[in-house]
């Protein structure tokens, strides 16, 4: 897989590609990572990528020229494979694991990187396949969630993870919240971890854990619950507990 990055901070997302798994991804092989300088494809000599909107308005404007140019650099490296182009906008689609999965099968992703008020229309029309957003806030340019969305890609593509288990356990891969972990010591300041936990018997230890999972989700994102795939018997689980957590709180009145 390769995944480019046009920016105009290209020094910071090279720094954090360095970062963590990214970087270990990067330096065996497993991944392609580039960060492409916008300004280095303006047309004037004061590489100027920003002007004034049309119409009024507080704030600059990247101009379409030096992101068309810059795409197309990108696309001339390509040689022929098709591309994703990713723009990071507050319009987007928000991002989420089913998202980052399909991706992870995709051979050629690029990231556009939006800063000032935006980038004008024309070429978003002209070269986006994808506009995404990271949630309802506004940041000052797209570069942090870029290589968040780089991130959540790269973890999933064979052999960056030490086991298949690492990222198929995780959070939102199964519609559920991950259970909780533990370390040692087996008692800190008086809390023990889970008994099961340190029995040994490995099936008690994976129900333990869906329970956990499951009222985890329940505690914190129960509309998660409605489109998740359960069992009956985990369906009848979580709505044994619902009932006791309710009937609890009534005593408490």
């Amino acid at each position: 897989m390769r995944i480019t990055v046009m920016t105009l901070f290209k020094e910071t997302i090279n720094t954090l590609f360095d970062y963590s798994i990214m970087g270990r991804a990067r330096k065996s092989g497993l991944v392609e990572l580039e960060a492409v300088d916008i300004r280095d494809f303006a047309n004037n000599k004061h590489h100027q990528v920003d002007d004034y909107p049309y119409g009024g308005g507080a704030g600059m404007l990247m101009m379409a020229q030096p992101v068309y140019d810059c795409y197309e650099y990108i696309r001339s490296k390509a040689e022929g494979k098709s591309m994703r182009i990713l723009y990071m906008t507050p319009h987007g689609k928000v991002w989420n694991q089913q998202l980052a999965e399909e991706f992870s099968k995709e051979e050629n992703i690029v990231i556009l990187c939006g800063h000032y008020e935006g980038i004008d229309q024309r070429v978003i029309d002209e070269i986006v396949t994808d506009e995404i957003s990271i949630g309802d806030f506004v940041l000052t340019g797209g570069e942090l969630p870029a290589v968040m969305i780089a991130d959540s890609i790269i973890r999933l593509l064979p052999g960056v993870l030490g086991k298949q288990e690492s990222f198929e356990e995780e959070s939102f891969s199964d519609g559920l919240l991950e259970y909780y972990h533990y370390t040692r010591p087996a008692v800190f300041r008086g809390k023990e971890v889970p008994p099961v936990l340190l029995s040994g018997n490995h099936q008690k230890i994976a129900e333990h854990r869906r329970q956990e999972s499951l009222i985890n989700t329940y505690k914190k994102r129960p509309e998660l619950l409605e489109t998740a795939k359960l069992t009956p018997k985990e369906r009848a689980f979580i709505e044994a507990y619902a009932k006791k957590v309710c009937n609890e709180n009534q005593d408490m009145l």
